[in-house]
Protein backbone atom coordinates (compact mmCIF):
# COMPACT_ATOMS: atom_id res chain seq x y z
CA UNK A 1 0.00 0.00 0.00
CA UNK A 2 1.17 3.33 -1.09
CA UNK A 3 2.42 5.89 1.96
CA UNK A 4 0.93 8.90 2.23
CA UNK A 5 2.78 12.55 2.32
CA UNK A 6 1.32 15.51 3.97
CA UNK A 7 2.40 18.97 2.90
CA UNK A 8 0.60 20.42 6.32
CA UNK A 9 -0.26 24.24 6.14
CA UNK A 10 1.91 25.77 3.34
CA UNK A 11 1.48 29.54 3.36
CA UNK A 12 0.93 29.98 -0.57
CA UNK A 13 -0.22 27.28 -2.99
CA UNK A 14 -0.67 27.45 -6.24
CA UNK A 15 -4.31 25.21 -7.05
CA UNK A 16 -5.86 24.22 -10.16
CA UNK A 17 -9.09 25.88 -10.42
CA UNK A 18 -11.66 23.29 -12.42
CA UNK A 19 -15.06 25.26 -12.47
CA UNK A 20 -12.71 28.05 -13.89
CA UNK A 21 -10.01 26.12 -15.57
CA UNK A 22 -7.52 27.86 -14.46
CA UNK A 23 -4.76 28.21 -11.75
CA UNK A 24 -5.17 30.09 -8.53
CA UNK A 25 -3.50 30.71 -5.17
CA UNK A 26 -4.62 29.06 -1.66
CA UNK A 27 -3.52 30.31 1.53
CA UNK A 28 -3.11 27.77 4.42
CA UNK A 29 -3.50 24.73 2.07
CA UNK A 30 -2.81 20.90 3.14
CA UNK A 31 -1.75 18.78 0.19
CA UNK A 32 -1.60 15.28 0.46
CA UNK A 33 -0.07 12.31 -2.07
CA UNK A 34 -0.27 9.00 -2.06
CA UNK A 35 1.91 7.04 -4.23
CA UNK A 36 1.72 8.64 -7.76
CA UNK A 37 -1.15 10.93 -7.15
CA UNK A 38 -2.01 13.91 -5.68
CA UNK A 39 -5.24 12.86 -3.18
CA UNK A 40 -5.86 16.07 -1.45
CA UNK A 41 -5.42 19.66 -2.05
CA UNK A 42 -7.56 22.12 0.64
CA UNK A 43 -7.68 22.98 3.71
CA UNK A 44 -7.63 20.50 7.10
CA UNK A 45 -7.27 17.34 5.85
CA UNK A 46 -8.08 14.81 8.27
CA UNK A 47 -6.84 11.93 6.54
CA UNK A 48 -3.78 9.71 8.18
CA UNK A 49 -0.38 10.40 6.70
CA UNK A 50 2.77 8.28 6.95
CA UNK A 51 5.06 11.16 6.37
CA UNK A 52 4.12 15.11 7.61
CA UNK A 53 6.22 18.14 6.08
CA UNK A 54 5.56 21.55 7.52
CA UNK A 55 4.17 23.80 4.91
CA UNK A 56 5.11 26.88 6.94
CA UNK A 57 7.59 29.35 5.00
CA UNK A 58 6.83 27.32 1.74
CA UNK A 59 4.44 27.62 -1.45
CA UNK A 60 3.80 24.34 -3.35
CA UNK A 61 3.06 24.50 -7.05
CA UNK A 62 2.89 22.18 -9.65
CA UNK A 63 5.90 20.67 -11.31
CA UNK A 64 6.84 22.51 -14.92
CA UNK A 65 6.74 21.46 -18.52
CA UNK A 66 9.53 21.67 -20.56
CA UNK A 67 8.57 21.19 -24.47
CA UNK A 68 12.43 21.41 -25.94
CA UNK A 69 15.98 20.93 -24.74
CA UNK A 70 18.56 19.35 -26.51
CA UNK A 71 20.47 17.54 -23.79
CA UNK A 72 23.09 15.75 -25.50
CA UNK A 73 25.35 18.67 -26.82
CA UNK A 74 24.01 22.28 -25.01
CA UNK A 75 26.06 21.80 -22.20
CA UNK A 76 29.02 21.48 -24.02
CA UNK A 77 28.33 25.10 -25.59
CA UNK A 78 28.77 26.81 -22.84
CA UNK A 79 31.26 29.73 -22.85
CA UNK A 80 31.00 28.83 -26.88
CA UNK A 81 27.57 29.88 -27.83
CA UNK A 82 26.39 32.92 -26.37
CA UNK A 83 28.43 35.91 -28.38
CA UNK A 84 28.61 33.76 -31.52
CA UNK A 85 26.82 34.24 -34.65
CA UNK A 86 26.83 34.61 -38.36
CA UNK A 87 26.02 37.67 -39.75
CA UNK A 88 25.61 36.39 -43.39
CA UNK A 89 22.78 34.04 -42.00
CA UNK A 90 21.58 37.51 -40.52
CA UNK A 91 23.24 36.71 -37.09
CA UNK A 92 22.57 32.92 -36.09
CA UNK A 93 25.39 30.98 -35.25
CA UNK A 94 23.55 27.57 -36.09
CA UNK A 95 25.12 26.27 -38.85
CA UNK A 96 28.59 27.39 -38.43
CA UNK A 97 27.96 25.81 -35.31
CA UNK A 98 27.19 22.77 -35.75
CA UNK A 99 29.47 21.86 -38.40
CA UNK A 100 32.16 22.66 -36.62
CA UNK A 101 31.93 21.48 -32.80
CA UNK A 102 31.34 17.57 -33.27
CA UNK A 103 30.91 16.28 -29.23
CA UNK A 104 31.75 12.40 -28.89
CA UNK A 105 29.30 10.23 -27.15
CA UNK A 106 31.21 10.44 -23.32
CA UNK A 107 30.62 14.52 -24.19
CA UNK A 108 26.68 13.56 -24.93
CA UNK A 109 26.59 11.79 -21.79
CA UNK A 110 28.05 14.07 -19.30
CA UNK A 111 26.30 16.71 -20.89
CA UNK A 112 23.05 15.17 -20.40
CA UNK A 113 23.53 14.14 -17.24
CA UNK A 114 24.27 17.76 -15.79
CA UNK A 115 21.04 19.27 -18.12
CA UNK A 116 19.09 17.19 -16.24
CA UNK A 117 20.54 18.21 -13.03
CA UNK A 118 19.67 21.57 -14.20
CA UNK A 119 16.30 21.25 -14.93
CA UNK A 120 14.63 19.37 -11.82
CA UNK A 121 16.67 21.81 -9.69
CA UNK A 122 14.36 24.53 -11.40
CA UNK A 123 11.51 23.17 -10.74
CA UNK A 124 10.97 20.60 -14.29
CA UNK A 125 9.06 17.88 -13.62
CA UNK A 126 8.53 16.90 -17.08
CA UNK A 127 10.51 17.39 -20.42
CA UNK A 128 10.81 16.40 -24.12
CA UNK A 129 14.21 15.64 -25.02
CA UNK A 130 15.11 15.65 -29.04
CA UNK A 131 18.72 14.55 -28.98
CA UNK A 132 20.57 11.35 -31.43
CA UNK A 133 21.06 8.13 -29.95
CA UNK A 134 24.62 7.43 -28.08
CA UNK A 135 25.31 4.59 -25.31
CA UNK A 136 23.65 5.52 -22.19
CA UNK A 137 21.08 7.92 -23.37
CA UNK A 138 17.70 6.30 -21.78
CA UNK A 139 18.88 4.99 -18.50
CA UNK A 140 21.45 8.74 -17.91
CA UNK A 141 17.85 10.38 -17.73
CA UNK A 142 15.62 7.27 -15.90
CA UNK A 143 18.46 7.64 -13.44
CA UNK A 144 17.30 11.60 -13.06
CA UNK A 145 13.73 10.80 -11.98
CA UNK A 146 12.42 13.46 -14.50
CA UNK A 147 9.27 12.26 -16.47
CA UNK A 148 10.58 12.31 -20.20
CA UNK A 149 9.29 12.65 -23.77
CA UNK A 150 12.51 11.00 -25.41
CA UNK A 151 13.09 12.03 -29.39
CA UNK A 152 15.70 10.51 -31.32
CA UNK A 153 15.83 12.22 -34.44
CA UNK A 154 16.09 11.23 -37.90
CA UNK A 155 16.73 13.51 -41.66
CA UNK A 156 17.51 13.14 -44.98
CA UNK A 157 20.23 15.35 -45.39
CA UNK A 158 22.55 17.34 -43.05
CA UNK A 159 23.71 21.00 -43.14
CA UNK A 160 27.13 22.13 -44.75
CA UNK A 161 28.80 25.63 -45.43
CA UNK A 162 31.95 25.94 -47.79
CA UNK A 163 31.56 29.64 -48.14
CA UNK A 164 30.37 32.14 -45.21
CA UNK A 165 27.29 32.88 -47.31
CA UNK A 166 25.56 29.60 -48.21
CA UNK A 167 24.19 26.95 -46.23
CA UNK A 168 23.58 23.40 -48.10
CA UNK A 169 22.17 20.24 -48.09
CA UNK A 170 24.51 16.67 -48.19
CA UNK A 171 21.23 14.89 -49.11
CA UNK A 172 20.85 10.80 -48.59
CA UNK A 173 17.73 9.63 -48.48
CA UNK A 174 19.11 5.82 -47.81
CA UNK A 175 20.77 7.18 -44.58
CA UNK A 176 17.71 9.03 -43.62
CA UNK A 177 16.03 5.47 -43.79
CA UNK A 178 17.79 3.81 -41.72
CA UNK A 179 18.02 6.82 -39.06
CA UNK A 180 14.13 6.24 -39.13
CA UNK A 181 14.16 2.61 -38.42
CA UNK A 182 16.84 3.04 -35.49
CA UNK A 183 15.03 5.74 -34.27
CA UNK A 184 11.39 3.48 -34.09
CA UNK A 185 13.49 0.87 -32.73
CA UNK A 186 14.51 3.17 -29.63
CA UNK A 187 11.05 3.93 -29.24
CA UNK A 188 10.25 0.76 -29.13
CA UNK A 189 12.76 0.24 -26.10
CA UNK A 190 11.65 3.66 -24.53
CA UNK A 191 8.09 2.88 -24.68
CA UNK A 192 9.26 -0.56 -22.80
CA UNK A 193 11.05 0.98 -20.16
CA UNK A 194 10.62 0.02 -16.59
CA UNK A 195 10.77 3.09 -14.82
CA UNK A 196 6.98 4.17 -16.20
CA UNK A 197 8.07 7.58 -16.90
CA UNK A 198 9.61 7.53 -20.34
CA UNK A 199 7.96 7.57 -23.76
CA UNK A 200 8.52 7.90 -27.17
CA UNK A 201 8.17 10.84 -29.85
CA UNK A 202 8.82 10.57 -33.39
CA UNK A 203 11.29 13.37 -34.12
CA UNK A 204 12.21 14.14 -38.31
CA UNK A 205 14.89 16.72 -37.32
CA UNK A 206 14.17 19.95 -39.14
CA UNK A 207 11.59 20.85 -41.96
CA UNK A 208 14.29 21.67 -44.09
CA UNK A 209 16.36 18.41 -43.63
CA UNK A 210 13.93 15.74 -44.06
CA UNK A 211 12.38 14.79 -47.42
CA UNK A 212 8.63 14.70 -48.13
CA UNK A 213 8.35 11.45 -48.18
CA UNK A 214 10.46 10.43 -45.03
CA UNK A 215 7.82 13.28 -43.26
CA UNK A 216 4.96 11.32 -44.82
CA UNK A 217 5.88 7.94 -43.48
CA UNK A 218 6.85 9.66 -40.29
CA UNK A 219 3.38 11.16 -40.07
CA UNK A 220 1.45 7.77 -40.50
CA UNK A 221 3.55 6.00 -38.01
CA UNK A 222 2.95 8.54 -35.29
CA UNK A 223 -0.71 8.30 -36.57
CA UNK A 224 -0.85 4.25 -36.08
CA UNK A 225 0.94 4.27 -32.30
CA UNK A 226 -0.40 7.24 -31.20
CA UNK A 227 2.75 8.73 -30.64
CA UNK A 228 3.51 12.46 -30.35
CA UNK A 229 5.71 14.19 -33.08
CA UNK A 230 8.28 17.15 -32.88
CA UNK A 231 10.12 18.88 -35.46
CA UNK A 232 12.39 21.82 -36.07
CA UNK A 233 10.59 24.79 -38.15
CA UNK A 234 10.34 28.42 -38.41
CA UNK A 235 13.44 28.58 -36.47
CA UNK A 236 15.66 31.04 -39.14
CA UNK A 237 15.48 33.54 -41.75
CA UNK A 238 17.78 31.01 -44.00
CA UNK A 239 15.24 28.31 -43.42
CA UNK A 240 11.95 30.37 -44.16
CA UNK A 241 14.13 30.98 -47.80
CA UNK A 242 15.50 27.54 -48.59
CA UNK A 243 11.63 26.81 -48.31
CA UNK A 244 9.69 29.34 -50.63
CA UNK A 245 12.55 28.41 -53.12
CA UNK A 246 11.52 25.10 -52.41
CA UNK A 247 7.62 24.68 -52.10
CA UNK A 248 6.80 28.35 -53.00
CA UNK A 249 5.28 28.31 -49.37
CA UNK A 250 6.40 29.13 -45.74
CA UNK A 251 7.50 26.69 -43.84
CA UNK A 252 4.27 26.48 -41.74
CA UNK A 253 1.85 26.34 -45.16
CA UNK A 254 4.01 23.77 -46.17
CA UNK A 255 3.79 21.34 -43.01
CA UNK A 256 0.19 21.70 -43.24
CA UNK A 257 -0.04 20.80 -46.61
CA UNK A 258 1.53 17.54 -45.90
CA UNK A 259 -0.69 16.60 -42.71
CA UNK A 260 2.29 17.30 -40.45
CA UNK A 261 0.12 19.76 -38.13
CA UNK A 262 -2.24 18.53 -35.48
CA UNK A 263 -2.65 18.83 -31.55
CA UNK A 264 -0.04 15.90 -31.17
CA UNK A 265 2.37 18.09 -32.92
CA UNK A 266 4.97 19.88 -30.73
CA UNK A 267 6.90 22.44 -33.15
CA UNK A 268 10.12 23.33 -31.98
CA UNK A 269 10.34 27.50 -32.18
CA UNK A 270 7.47 28.99 -35.21
CA UNK A 271 9.13 31.63 -34.90
CA UNK A 272 10.27 33.14 -37.99
CA UNK A 273 6.81 33.34 -39.64
CA UNK A 274 5.49 35.03 -43.03
CA UNK A 275 4.24 37.87 -40.71
CA UNK A 276 7.62 38.51 -38.70
CA UNK A 277 9.32 41.62 -38.63
CA UNK A 278 12.39 39.70 -40.38
CA UNK A 279 10.60 37.75 -42.33
CA UNK A 280 7.66 40.36 -44.04
CA UNK A 281 6.29 37.72 -46.41
CA UNK A 282 3.34 38.47 -48.32
CA UNK A 283 0.86 35.94 -46.63
CA UNK A 284 -0.20 36.29 -42.92
CA UNK A 285 -1.96 33.19 -42.46
CA UNK A 286 0.97 30.99 -40.54
CA UNK A 287 -0.54 31.94 -36.94
CA UNK A 288 -4.04 31.38 -37.76
CA UNK A 289 -2.83 27.78 -39.10
CA UNK A 290 -1.09 26.74 -36.07
CA UNK A 291 -4.17 28.37 -34.18
CA UNK A 292 -6.71 26.16 -36.71
CA UNK A 293 -4.46 22.64 -36.74
CA UNK A 294 -3.98 22.49 -32.59
CA UNK A 295 -0.42 22.31 -33.27
CA UNK A 296 2.04 23.37 -30.37
CA UNK A 297 4.67 26.05 -30.01
CA UNK A 298 7.66 25.36 -27.84
CA UNK A 299 9.08 28.66 -27.35
CA UNK A 300 12.82 29.15 -26.40
CA UNK A 301 13.09 32.83 -26.67
CA UNK A 302 17.12 32.58 -25.05
CA UNK A 303 19.26 31.36 -28.37
CA UNK A 304 16.97 34.11 -30.43
CA UNK A 305 16.94 36.67 -28.10
CA UNK A 306 21.48 36.39 -27.91
CA UNK A 307 21.90 37.04 -31.64
CA UNK A 308 19.17 39.85 -31.70
CA UNK A 309 15.67 38.28 -32.39
CA UNK A 310 12.57 37.02 -30.43
CA UNK A 311 9.12 35.66 -30.83
CA UNK A 312 6.45 38.45 -32.71
CA UNK A 313 5.13 38.32 -29.59
CA UNK A 314 4.41 36.33 -26.99
CA UNK A 315 0.66 37.49 -26.03
CA UNK A 316 -0.36 37.62 -29.66
CA UNK A 317 0.16 34.14 -30.12
CA UNK A 318 -1.82 33.49 -26.96
CA UNK A 319 -4.40 36.01 -28.05
CA UNK A 320 -5.00 33.85 -31.56
CA UNK A 321 -5.55 30.82 -29.83
CA UNK A 322 -1.74 28.89 -30.39
CA UNK A 323 -1.06 26.85 -27.58
CA UNK A 324 2.46 28.12 -26.70
CA UNK A 325 4.52 26.36 -24.05
CA UNK A 326 7.82 26.50 -23.03
CA UNK A 327 11.31 25.27 -23.82
CA UNK A 328 15.10 25.81 -23.18
CA UNK A 329 16.45 25.18 -25.81
CA UNK A 330 20.57 25.89 -24.40
CA UNK A 331 22.40 25.78 -21.49
CA UNK A 332 21.24 27.09 -18.64
CA UNK A 333 18.42 24.73 -19.05
CA UNK A 334 16.71 26.98 -16.48
CA UNK A 335 12.52 27.63 -17.40
CA UNK A 336 11.91 29.90 -14.72
CA UNK A 337 14.80 32.09 -16.19
CA UNK A 338 13.24 31.57 -19.75
CA UNK A 339 9.66 32.48 -18.56
CA UNK A 340 10.66 35.79 -16.97
CA UNK A 341 12.78 36.44 -20.41
CA UNK A 342 9.64 35.49 -22.30
CA UNK A 343 7.70 37.55 -20.61
CA UNK A 344 9.76 40.83 -20.67
CA UNK A 345 10.70 40.00 -24.55
CA UNK A 346 6.80 39.65 -25.32
CA UNK A 347 6.14 43.09 -23.81
CA UNK A 348 8.85 44.62 -26.03
CA UNK A 349 7.53 43.54 -28.84
CA UNK A 350 4.54 44.51 -28.23
CA UNK A 351 5.05 47.55 -26.71
CA UNK A 352 2.34 46.51 -24.08
CA UNK A 353 2.64 45.71 -20.57
CA UNK A 354 -0.79 44.17 -20.13
CA UNK A 355 0.31 41.73 -23.26
CA UNK A 356 1.85 38.62 -20.91
CA UNK A 357 1.60 38.66 -17.34
CA UNK A 358 3.49 36.27 -15.09
CA UNK A 359 0.13 33.70 -14.66
CA UNK A 360 0.62 33.84 -18.78
CA UNK A 361 3.85 32.42 -18.65
CA UNK A 362 2.48 29.92 -15.48
CA UNK A 363 -0.03 28.56 -18.19
CA UNK A 364 2.71 28.40 -20.77
CA UNK A 365 4.87 25.83 -18.57
CA UNK A 366 2.56 24.22 -17.25
CA UNK A 367 -0.93 23.45 -18.75
CA UNK A 368 -0.19 24.01 -22.41
CA UNK A 369 2.57 21.64 -22.07
CA UNK A 370 0.01 19.18 -20.43
CA UNK A 371 -1.96 19.68 -23.04
CA UNK A 372 0.79 19.55 -25.95
CA UNK A 373 1.17 15.94 -24.64
CA UNK A 374 -2.17 14.82 -24.27
CA UNK A 375 -2.41 14.40 -20.38
CA UNK A 376 -4.72 16.20 -18.05
CA UNK A 377 -2.90 15.06 -15.04
CA UNK A 378 0.08 17.07 -15.67
CA UNK A 379 0.48 20.35 -15.06
CA UNK A 380 -1.70 21.27 -12.46
CA UNK A 381 -2.37 21.01 -8.39
CA UNK A 382 -5.57 19.07 -8.17
CA UNK A 383 -7.13 15.78 -6.34
CA UNK A 384 -5.94 12.94 -9.07
CA UNK A 385 -3.40 14.49 -11.08
CA UNK A 386 0.56 13.13 -10.44
CA UNK A 387 1.95 13.65 -7.50
CA UNK A 388 4.82 16.31 -9.46
CA UNK A 389 5.31 19.02 -7.20
CA UNK A 390 7.62 22.01 -6.31
CA UNK A 391 8.36 23.56 -2.95
CA UNK A 392 9.57 26.83 -3.10
CA UNK A 393 11.52 28.40 -0.06
CA UNK A 394 9.51 31.88 0.80
CA UNK A 395 11.73 32.76 3.18
CA UNK A 396 15.10 32.77 0.63
CA UNK A 397 16.19 36.88 -0.26
CA UNK A 398 14.11 36.63 -3.39
CA UNK A 399 10.75 35.74 -2.25
CA UNK A 400 10.22 38.22 0.50
CA UNK A 401 8.28 39.86 0.97
CA UNK A 402 6.00 37.36 -0.55
CA UNK A 403 3.17 39.38 -1.52
CA UNK A 404 2.68 37.75 -4.60
CA UNK A 405 5.34 34.74 -4.77
CA UNK A 406 4.69 33.90 -8.46
CA UNK A 407 5.63 37.38 -9.61
CA UNK A 408 8.60 36.95 -6.85
CA UNK A 409 9.23 33.49 -8.72
CA UNK A 410 9.63 34.36 -12.03
CA UNK A 411 10.72 38.23 -12.08
CA UNK A 412 13.27 37.80 -9.24
CA UNK A 413 14.08 33.90 -7.23
CA UNK A 414 13.85 31.69 -9.98
CA UNK A 415 15.51 28.19 -8.95
CA UNK A 416 17.75 29.14 -6.67
CA UNK A 417 14.35 29.66 -4.54
CA UNK A 418 13.06 25.86 -5.47
CA UNK A 419 13.57 23.93 -2.03
CA UNK A 420 12.23 20.29 -2.95
CA UNK A 421 11.17 18.62 -6.60
CA UNK A 422 8.82 15.77 -6.19
CA UNK A 423 7.94 13.49 -9.61
CA UNK A 424 5.61 11.17 -9.25
CA UNK A 425 5.41 11.16 -5.79
CA UNK A 426 9.11 10.39 -5.14
CA UNK A 427 11.33 13.02 -4.26
CA UNK A 428 13.95 14.13 -7.10
CA UNK A 429 15.43 17.49 -5.80
CA UNK A 430 15.74 17.42 -1.90
CA UNK A 431 17.05 21.04 0.08
CA UNK A 432 18.05 22.48 -4.02
CA UNK A 433 20.17 18.91 -4.44
CA UNK A 434 18.83 16.40 -7.57
CA UNK A 435 18.95 12.99 -5.63
CA UNK A 436 19.38 10.73 -8.37
CA UNK A 437 22.47 12.05 -10.42
CA UNK A 438 25.83 13.77 -8.63
CA UNK A 439 27.63 15.44 -11.88
CA UNK A 440 30.50 16.01 -10.07
CA UNK A 441 32.32 12.95 -12.55
CA UNK A 442 30.26 14.08 -14.94
CA UNK A 443 31.39 18.13 -14.97
CA UNK A 444 35.31 16.61 -15.21
CA UNK A 445 34.30 14.82 -18.49
CA UNK A 446 32.66 17.50 -19.98
CA UNK A 447 35.48 19.81 -19.21
CA UNK A 448 37.89 17.73 -21.22
CA UNK A 449 35.66 16.88 -23.81
CA UNK A 450 34.58 20.58 -24.90
CA UNK A 451 38.05 20.77 -24.59
CA UNK A 452 38.69 18.31 -27.49
CA UNK A 453 35.44 19.77 -29.52
CA UNK A 454 37.45 23.21 -29.66
CA UNK A 455 40.48 21.73 -31.00
CA UNK A 456 38.97 19.03 -33.40
CA UNK A 457 36.85 21.91 -34.99
CA UNK A 458 39.50 22.45 -37.24
CA UNK A 459 38.75 18.92 -38.72
CA UNK A 460 35.17 20.09 -39.59
CA UNK A 461 34.89 23.75 -40.14
CA UNK A 462 34.79 24.93 -43.99
CA UNK A 463 37.68 27.26 -42.78
CA UNK A 464 39.55 24.63 -40.81
CA UNK A 465 39.76 27.22 -37.76
CA UNK A 466 40.50 26.41 -33.85
CA UNK A 467 37.28 26.46 -31.68
CA UNK A 468 39.09 29.65 -30.13
CA UNK A 469 38.98 31.46 -33.81
CA UNK A 470 35.08 30.18 -34.15
CA UNK A 471 34.22 31.81 -30.76
CA UNK A 472 37.06 33.42 -29.15
CA UNK A 473 36.91 34.10 -25.26
CA UNK A 474 35.20 37.60 -24.34
CA UNK A 475 38.31 39.02 -22.89
CA UNK A 476 41.96 39.49 -24.33
CA UNK A 477 44.30 36.86 -22.58
CA UNK A 478 47.47 38.70 -21.13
Amino acid sequence: MSKTTLIKGADWAIVWDAGAKRHAYRRGADVAFAGDRVTFVGEGYEGAADVTLDGSGLMVMPGLVNLHIHSSNQMAYKGVREDHGTPDHQMTGLYERMQAFVISAAGKKAATELAYIELLQGGVTTVMDLTGDYPGWIETVAASGMRAYLAPQFASAGWYMDNPQEVKFAWDEGAGRQQFEAALALSDEIERHASGRLSPVIFPAQIDTVSEELFRDAIAVAKRTGRLMTTHIAQSVVEFREMIRRTGMSPVQWAEKIGLLGPRTVLGHAMFVDEHPAIRWHTRRDIAILAETGATVAHCPMPFALYGETLNHFGGYVARGVNLGMGTDMAPHNLLEEMRLALLLGRVASHDVYSVQARTLLDAATIAGSRALGRDDLGRLAPGAKADLVLVDLKHPGMVPARDPLRNLIHTAADRAVRDVYVDGSCVVKSGRATGLDGREAAGILEQEQARMLADARLHDYRHRHGDEISPLSLPML
